[in-house]
This record gives structure tokens, C-alpha cells and sequence, in this order.
């Protein structure tokens, strides 16, 4: 195990100790984006896509999460034969509660310096948050089920995974008219390092996609 994965030992855990790291890693990942969104230099692609959705539909950005991550967890567990797990139901339904409950509590920056500092917190913790949640072995989330899922198939870098998957999703949310901005562009371009460096922390090789199938159910 490299000298990086610091963290790897709150993987090790038994069943409460992994579920917690399961919910604390949604939570942060639902933080992540929702600093990013209210930074106003633009969204992370996938966020395009879903304050797209939301412009058309009738739903809000976290409603238009769970109905995304509900189409790519069929996608995920049906073409790329992905195993679906507790962390895998979870990750469609919290991540976008989270997203709709924590707007009111994050912070609105004002000026372009605290906007830029938020947005790039957003994107650093994006990563720890996925290192938790795939980390506790209960279930990669559908989007990153997809990136695992193709590398464990195709045996391409998570890095390259993302930043391809980031930029064909971001063209789809702008179509739709999903607000756009340098924010949006450097996620798509850093988020692949940060996502590989927070499964580092975490002691997950991506080759191996740990995160797909749970080491022991909780049910």
C-alpha cells in the first residue's frame, strides 16, 4: 500500500465504522458541489447538466441529480456489469437531498478572489469525498461506477476516464442552457487529479475498482 493512503485505515472498519465513512463521504461530496454551484464561476459539468435539466423540468438541482444518477446506475449495473451496493442506492437518493438542504447554509461569496477560493475548496474536497465513500467498500456511486467501471473494462486511467466523461456531460448541460463559466472549465480539467488523489488517500486503486462491489453487505 503506497505511503500516500494515510487514510486507509478508517477503511478497515467493521460495519458501523464503514457506513459512517459511507454517509460522511455523500455529505462531503454533497457540500463539494453545492460550493461550487453557490461560487458562481460556473458548475461542475455534471451540475450543468443538472441546473439544465432544471431549467426545463419542473425539478430542482438535487431532484435532477437523483433522476440522472437513477439512469446511470441502470447503465452502470446492467451494460457495464457493475455490482450495485448499499453505498450505490445511497449515492443516487443523498447526494441530492444533501444538495438541496445544504443551499441555504453555504456561504454566497462576494468578489472574485473569495468566489475562486470557494470553487477551488469545492473541487479539492470533491475528491476526499470520493475517496471516503468508494473507499468504505459499500458500493461506487453511479457516476463513479461508470468511471470504474470503464477502467476495470478498458483499462484507460480514472484521470482520463473523468476528464472525458467531465467535458461530454458538460457539452450536454450547456445545450440545455446550464450556466457556464471558468469554474466549470478547470473542474473539468483538475477534478480527474483530485478524484485520484482523494482514492490514493484512501488506499483505492482505481484498477481494481474497489468501490464497485461491497466487501460484506450490511443487509
Amino acid at each position: 500500500m503506497p505511503r500516500a493512503a494515510s487514510l486507509a485505515p478508517l477503511t478497515r472498519g467493521g460495519r458501523v465504522g464503514r457506513f459512517a465513512l459511507l454517509i460522511g463521504g455523500l455529505l462531503l461530496y454533497g457540500l463539494s458541489l453545492r460550493l461550487m454551484i453557490d461560487a458562481r464561476i460556473g458548475v461542475a459539468p455534471w451540475e450543468v447538466l443538472h441546473l439544465g435539466l432544471s431549467r426545463v423540468l419542473p425539478l430542482t438541482v438535487g431532484q435532477a441529480s437523483i433522476g440522472v444518477g437513477a439512469l446511470l446506475l441502470a447503465y452502470t449495473s446492467f451494460g457495464l456489469r457493475e455490482r450495485v451496493g448499499l453505498g450505490t442506492l445511497l449515492n443516487v437518493l443523498l447526494i441530492g437531498i444533501f444538495l438541496d438542504v445544504l443551499g441555504p447554509l453555504v456561504p454566497d461569496p462576494v468578489g472574485w478572489p473569495r468566489r475562486a477560493a470557494q470553487f477551488a475548496a469545492g473541487v479539492a474536497l470533491l475528491g476526499l469525498a470520493t475517496g471516503a465513500y468508494v473507499g468504505a467498500g459499500l458500493g461506487a456511486g453511479p457516476r463513479d461506477g461508470l468511471m470504474l467501471g470503464l477502467n476495470r473494462r478498458y483499462g484507460w486511467p480514472v484521470a482520463r476516464i473523468r476528464t472525458v466523461v467531465e467535458l461530454v456531460v458538460l457539452l450536454l448541460g450547456a445545450l440545455l442552457g446550464g450556466p457556464v463559466g471558468w469554474g466549470t472549465l478547470a473542474f473539468a480539467l483538475l477534478v480527474g487529479h483530485s478524484v485520484s488523489f482523494g482514492l490514493s488517500l484512501f488506499g483505492v486503486r482505481g484498477s481494481a475498482s474497489p468501490g464497485a462491489m461491497p466487501r460484506r453487505p450490511l443487509a
